[in-house]
């Protein structure tokens, strides 16, 4: 596939996002580009949601996580089951009583001014992080296969791919999020369906016989039950994969704010139900192809490790002209489905929960004030991305910078618990200072614990973060 074929392909594809853009942005103001007029039919909503959960990370990773893992990740999926319950059940009856166009004002009702604050900011620290990581992976794949061929510098790439989410995101937001979400989930699992026919045929397993394949394989095993110091133990796998969904989806203003724009609490919790069940099985999916991207790099003598598995079979091993295209456009789906959304949600709850707009500024001026943030926060995803690049360089410490942001996640978790699980009263003004210890306190435990206790924390450490946060709240509690 030559690199002039996939700046075509890319440049159809953003084509038909500013199309939804044009006809999605009409008459649009502050209500729409936050909540979609909360007028979302929740099963698109459900659909679209799919795509932003996954993102480029798991698009690339997760087929590379079996040669080491086997179908351990399962574990954790299995914990987002009970997660997500939680969140159709008490968080969402919870955001929808309170009527929230960002959830973490919950936060100053609950606590005070402080608690809502920090909440926010340790979000808008998480979400840049985050997506700019998640850019930057996809941003280096696409950088290789085409625009250095082209002459294309990485910095320019990172612009107009930003410019082009932009362009599509800043007159409606979540209105139109809404269904680009869509069509990049099915974009996103037509990829993952072509992969799987290509390698399956090229191994000589039909439809029939496929899922009896995948089963019957030594790297299917799911379940790890033997070493409970090991990471990948079932008990802690699936508990902490509970949490997780709790925590990245339910604490999560990017991932509620879709949820938000459905019509009423009954249909988001219909978004919920039908989501938790379409995403557990693509996840397999998932899982399944890299056995099979596993089993036909061995084959062919293809030394294909982790996240190159999936990018270098689908584009280098001579598997044909077809899955190279749709592997190109599930790898921009599964980026900018997360990235478009990462962005209005940080536009969202900077405006709403840093510079209170809606109390400070009438409606005209909310509108101007809105769209100066949404290019800040643009300008913003451009420049760490970048700095990843030439500044940081090294690709382990920007792995650990994305981990460490996960950390900021345990703070909500334990304010969140506190809040609707106590009738405590807290010293509102000290919350920053617990919530910035706890995280560093889990870190540095994380790093020690095979050295002090002989135990893996892996994924428990969001549990262990939260919990530090909850037992800080308990001691600055108001008597």
């Amino acid at each position: 596939m030559q690199p002039i074929h996939i700046l075509f392909l890319i440049a159809g594809y953003f084509g038909v996002l500013l199309l939804i853009s044009y006809f999605t942005g009409k008459n649009s103001g502050n209500d729409a580009f936050f909540k979609a007029n909360r007028q979302s039919p929740w099963y698109i909503v459900a659909f679209g949601m799919i795509g932003a959960s996954l993102s480029g990370v798991t698009f690339i990773s997760v087929p590379g996580w079996v040669e080491a893992s086997q179908f351990s990740y399962m574990q954790v999926v299995l914990g987002y089951i009970v997660g997500y319950a939680v969140i159709g059940t008490v968080l969402l009856p919870l955001y929808y009583k309170l009527n929230l166009t960002s959830i973490y004002t919950y936060l100053e009702e609950r606590f005070g001014r402080y608690s809502y604050k920090t909440g926010a900011s340790f979000f808008l620290i998480s979400r840049i992080v985050g997506a700019s990581f998640r850019l930057f992976l996809v941003a280096n794949v696409l950088q290789v296969i085409m625009f250095d061929s082209i002459g294309i510098p990485f910095w320019i790439t990172v612009i107009i791919t930003i410019l082009l989410i932009w362009l599509y995101t800043f007159k409606s937001g979540i209105k139109t999020i809404v269904w680009t979400d869509t069509l990049q989930t099915l974009f996103m699992l037509i990829a993952v369906g072509v992969a799987v026919y290509y390698v399956a045929s090229d191994l000589g397993i039909d439809g029939t016989s496929l899922i009896g394949y995948v089963l019957d394989s030594d790297l299917s095993k799911i379940f790890f039950l033997d070493d409970f110091k090991s990471g990948d133990h079932f008990v802690k796998q699936f508990i902490s994969g509970a949490f997780i969904a709790i925590v990245m989806t339910g604490l999560d203003q990017d991932m509620m704010q879709k949820n938000l724009t459905c019509r009423n609490l009954k249909d988001a919790q219909k978004n919920m139900f039908w989501f938790t069940i379409v995403l557990t099985i693509v996840n397999f999916v998932f899982l399944g192809l890299g056995l099979l991207l596993t089993q036909y790099a061995g084959q062919h003598g293809i030394d294909a490790h982790k996240d190159q598995l999936f990018p270098i079979i689908a584009t280098q091993s001579g598997l044909g002209i077809g899955i190279a295209i749709f592997f190109v456009l599930g790898l921009i789906a599964a980026a900018y489905s997360s990235a478009d959304s990462a962005l209005t949600s940080l536009t969202t709850s900077f405006s709403i929960d840093i510079m209170d707009i809606e109390k400070k500024l009438n409606p005209e001026d909310q509108i101007k004030a809105r769209k100066q943030y949404h290019i800040l926060f643009s300008l913003l995803l451009i420049l760490v991305i970048v700095a990843f690049k030439y500044v940081i360089k090294d690709e382990s410490v920007i792995a650990k910078l994305f981990v460490f942001a996960g950390y900021t996640y345990g703070p909500l978790l334990g304010l969140y618990a506190f809040g609707l699980f106590t009738k405590m009263k807290i010293k509102d003004r000290l919350v920053p200072i617990i919530a910035i210890l706890s995280p560093i306190l889990s870190y540095i435990i994380s790093i020690n614990s095979a050295k002090w206790f002989g135990f893996e924390f892996g994924f428990f450490i969001l549990i262990l973060n939260g919990l530090l946060t909850f037992l800080g709240l308990v001691l600055i509690r108001r008597k």
